[in-house]
């Protein structure tokens, strides 16, 4: 029998899960945008400019935002993919095949998003591990969840296997900084291009790349786990657990965030961050289930869900309309201003992705690249417009 062309319907979608998204795509605005606007790669960006409410405002972010939002997407990944693989099955379709298919899109749109427009790309770390995700996701949902916490446990260990950088390296961050100014702010798009991919490759041939990869493999494999146990989808029969979730994520996420600042020149601060960041996310991610129970939340924080419904589309907007706002090809503006203005900058953008959002989910079913991504891994048009 022909499988080819058939095409998954369209699952009913968990409000839940795109409020998830939508609030996932706030935080990696937020810690998206001095990177966008500044060289903070290179430990430079603001120490010339910076203000107390900068300082206030950057520490909120690192202790709630940084590390605690790609985690994330990483669970809601493994999570839909499981979706996926249930679907397949009663379709009669190969789930390794479609799979494959919709990481190696994935993996185009990751190539095209880190070298054409903004190196701190994700989606080319998701698509890899995605590969390896393939291997697992036939266990049963408890052995998913043993093995994802422990490879998530395992990339916070591997930090201390690491050593800090030596000798003149803060002079090398600081030429770094300076070449990146240089080529984002006034450089041609050749040069752009150059910058842009010497600051991936400076970011993914370190030690850190392979510290994220499993920890990311890990989340995924969690989020698989949750979605086979069913303890979203059916939250209000699990309300005890992830009342449970809610408060260890609360606790230990966020003392052991805190416990690793005590020495931030020190690998160990790497792999406490690495522990505790998906940790405050699992706090998040029970608070958001739990909050969408009760019909006032539900309706507060629907909003979010617009965004999260276009969260691929969304997230590639982020990054092409920012970059163009302080690349030099656009208004040319990087380096230039503050960290409280970037915060600001953030929000109103994230305001104007809401109201966009809002309409474009009115109109059609999918998002533009969720569109393209669904027909490619299919390959048969869906059905557009509402």
């Amino acid at each position: 029998m022909k499988t080819k062309n058939k095409l998954l319907p369209e699952t009913n979608r968990t409000i839940s899960i795109d409020i998830l998204r939508g609030f996932a795509l706030l935080g990696i605005l937020l810690v998206n945008m001095p990177t966008f606007n500044s060289p903070v790669l290179y430990m430079g960006g603001f120490e010339d400019k910076s203000s107390n409410l900068d300082f206030i405002l950057s520490s909120f972010v690192e202790l709630f935002a940084q590390g605690s939002f790609y985690p994330l997407f990483a669970f809601m990944f493994g999570y839909g993919a499981i979706i996926i693989a249930e679907n397949s099955l009663k379709k009669g379709i190969s789930f390794p095949k479609i799979f494959s298919k919709r990481l190696t899109i994935l993996l185009v749109i990751g190539l095209i998003h880190a070298f054409l427009i903004w190196s701190g790309d994700i989606l080319l770390m998701y698509a890899l591990t995605g590969f390896f995700f393939i291997l697992f996701y036939k266990i049963s949902g408890k052995a998913l969840l043993g093995t994802g916490i422990a490879l998530y446990i395992g990339s916070a260990f591997l930090p201390l296997l690491q050593r800090m950088p030596e000798g003149d390296f803060l002079e090398e961050f600081s030429e770094g900084g300076q070449k990146s100014i240089a080529a984002y702010r006034d450089g041609t798009f050749s040069e752009i291009f150059l910058q842009r991919f010497a600051d991936w490759w400076s970011m993914s041939t370190e030690n850190h790349a392979l510290v994220m990869a499993v920890g990311v493999l890990g989340i995924m494999l969690i989020g698989a786990a949750f979605a086979k146990l069913k303890w979203l989808s059916n939250a209000s029969a699990h309300k005890p657990l992830l009342k449970r979730l809610l408060f260890a994520g609360l606790i230990l996420g966020f003392g052991i965030k805190l416990l690793g600042y005590v020495n931030m020149e020190s690998m160990i601060f790497i792999g406490f961050q690495q522990l505790g960041g998906p940790l405050i996310s699992l706090f998040y991610m029970m608070s958001i289930i739990l909050l969408v129970e009760l019909p006032f939340a539900r309706k507060l924080l629907q909003p979010l869900s617009y965004v999260g419904r276009l969260s691929m589309t969304n997230y590639l907007l982020q990054s092409t309309v920012m970059t163009f706002i302080f690349y030099s090809y656009g208004f040319g503006l990087y380096n230039s201003i503050s960290y409280t203005t970037g915060f600001m900058l953030a929000f109103a953008f994230f305001a104007l992705q809401v109201l966009f959002s809002k309409w474009w989910v009115s109109q059609y079913r999918y998002g533009p690249v969720e569109y393209f991504w669904r027909w490619g891994t299919y390959g048969k048009k869906p059905i557009f417009k509402k």
